[in-house]
């Protein structure tokens, strides 16, 4: 009883091993590679499957999925005798697991040697600038060479990317003073255009500045000139006013004296006396060092003297005052008249152009005003109508009457 029951444990035992050497479970995204009695039976998909105990086996199991492999870097030599590193990344995918298992021993070292050998022969042609600047071009062909080879190997090389090229470190230094050196010649470059740019910007602007400075002083100088012609327009016109204004009054002046010297009768003992007044004038200033009496200043003492009374026993002192005499010379009517002395043939100094000047009137012509008799005139209308006209009063008359004494001086 006893050796029965272990029997059947062992029978049970035995039954459970096979059952689960005759069943297997295949996860997703992988396939099992059966063999039956050591040649390829069939490839499992994923799910349930049985098995042939003791008959079949799993080879390998197989991942599906997109796998990445970094290889280590690869020592590659340019077209310019350079040797850098080149770190690679292959992107592949099992798509037929009995090739990948029976077609290549070890597909993963298949794939590194066959990326290594094909990077060489792609670099190689190339110098390290192009090898630098051209990863794209290394890319497209390194997956073409790959993708065409592991084909038979049961793989799909979806791409390849070159993650590092490391140039020596001798030639990473010269990349880095060319660099540098290129860097600094593009901002000498730029330093310069932008200097150059300044330049013209102030040479733009202080041109225009100069030019804007020169208007500025033509039209300065224009309006000063204007300024001027005009301030000495106005000067020419106020002195002209002036000149007209002061003969005006000169020629009431001498109106006024000559009717007073008509009025007053002067008679020579008057005219001796205003000329030995004139006389101490003639020697005054420091520069006259000696002076010549006139030839008629005997005659001018000799006058004075008869009116002095030394000929007839008459002094000129003893003149009737001219408050009412018949003898009086003065006005009769005990007063000096002063109601025409500012009357003239004249307009008014107010009336003249030369005192309404205006701006908009100096270009024009100022209209003609009436001009004063020559003061030549004037004294010769003076010694014809004065005391002087009188026969009796000339030097040198045949008129018995006429005293001795100097000749009439004009009024000053």
């Amino acid at each position: 009883m006893d050796a029965a029951l272990i029997a059947l444990i062992v029978v049970a035992v035995l039954v459970i091993i096979v059952i689960a050497k005759s069943v297997t479970i295949v996860p997703q995204a992988q396939a099992k590679v059966v063999e039956r009695l050591g040649r390829y039976s069939r490839t499992l998909s994923p799910g349930l499957s049985v098995l042939v105990p003791f008959v079949d086996r799993v080879r390998a199991t197989i991942d599906l999925r997109e796998q990445v492999i970094s290889f280590p870097p690869q020592p590659v030599i340019t077209a310019d005798n350079l040797q850098v590193g080149i770190d690679t990344v292959v992107y592949f995918q099992v798509t037929d697991p009995r090739l990948a298992v029976y077609g290549i021993a070890n597909y993963i070292t298949g794939m590194e040697q066959l990326t290594t050998t094909t990077l060489r022969n792609v670099v190689g042609g190339l110098n390290l600038e192009g090898a630098l600047t051209g990863r794209d071009g290394i890319n497209s062909q390194l997956r073409s060479v790959l993708d065409g080879t592991t084909g038979p190997w049961g793989l799909r090389v979806a791409r390849v990317e070159i993650k590092a090229i490391d140039p020596p470190p001798s030639i990473q230094d010269s990349m880095e003073k060319q660099m540098r050196a290129d860097r600094d010649k593009r901002a000498i470059i730029l330093t310069a255009e932008g200097a150059r740019q300044s330049a013209i910007t102030t040479a733009e602007g202080e041109k225009a500045a100069a030019i804007l400075s020169a208007e500025g002083k033509k039209q300065a100088a224009i309006l000063e000139a204007e300024a001027e012609r005009q301030s000495r327009i106005l000067r020419a016109e106020g002195e002209r006013a002036a000149l007209y204004l002061q003969a005006q009054g000169q020629a009431k002046s001498i109106e006024t004296v000559f009717q007073a010297i008509h009025d007053g009768k002067p008679d020579q003992g008057l005219l001796a006396y205003q000329y030995l007044q004139t006389l101490p004038q003639i020697a005054q200033g420091d520069a006259n060092k000696m002076w010549i009496v006139p030839s008629e200043f005997s005659k001018a003492l000799d006058g004075l003297a008869n009116l002095g009374g030394a000929a007839e026993g008459k002094s000129w002192m003893d003149v009737p005052s001219s408050g009412g005499g018949d003898g009086g010379s003065g006005p009769k009517d005990g007063g000096l008249d002063t109601s025409t002395w500012f009357e003239s043939q004249l307009p008014r100094a107010a009336d003249q152009p030369e005192a309404k000047i205006e701006l908009s009137s100096i270009a024009d012509t100022a209209p003609a005003v009436p001009t004063p008799p020559p003061l030549a005139q004037v004294t010769q209308d003076v010694r014809d109508s004065g005391p002087a006209a009188d026969p009796r009063n000339r030097v040198g008359s045949d008129d018995p009457d006429a005293p001795d004494g100097p000749p009439q001086l004009p009024a000053q």
